[in-house]
């Protein structure tokens, strides 16, 4: 089955970002948190960004009760994955070998990082 193809803009991340760490969450809680004695018009950016998560597949809506509460319907890890594939397919031609060498090359990883890396190279022999 193929990746979906949802872009995640930077703003998006930052709600998604909250509400993986402190779900569901209602706008105005969300308003609370990304701007703090945030305006109306935050409060209508907040709202704005969640509809376009919820069109993307992105959160869901709990319209229980009065004051609607969202999650994220995708987790972190399965976000990562598809926006690592998608520049995998821009960038390397669809391998994530040059990505992944990329990443080992010039980024310092700690030892548990290493070990867990040399695991799942291990496990795909």
């Amino acid at each position: 089955m193929p990746i979906p193809r949802r872009h995640v803009a930077d703003a998006e991340l930052a709600v998604l970002e909250v509400l993986w760490d402190h779900s569901p969450r209602t706008i105005r809680q969300l308003t609370d948190i990304l701007y703090p004695g945030g305006t109306t018009s935050e409060y209508a950016t907040v709202q704005k960004l969640l509809q376009r998560l919820e069109d993307k597949g992105c959160v869901s809506r709990d319209r229980s009760q009065s004051a609607h509460q969202f999650s994220p319907s995708i987790a972190r890890d399965d976000l990562i994955g598809e926006q690592l594939e998608q520049v995998a397919q821009k960038l390397c031609d669809g391998s994530l070998t040059p990505l992944l060498l990329h990443l080992t090359n010039n980024v310092r990883l700690k030892k548990r990082e290493r070990e867990l890396l040399k695991k799942m190279i291990d496990d795909a022999k």
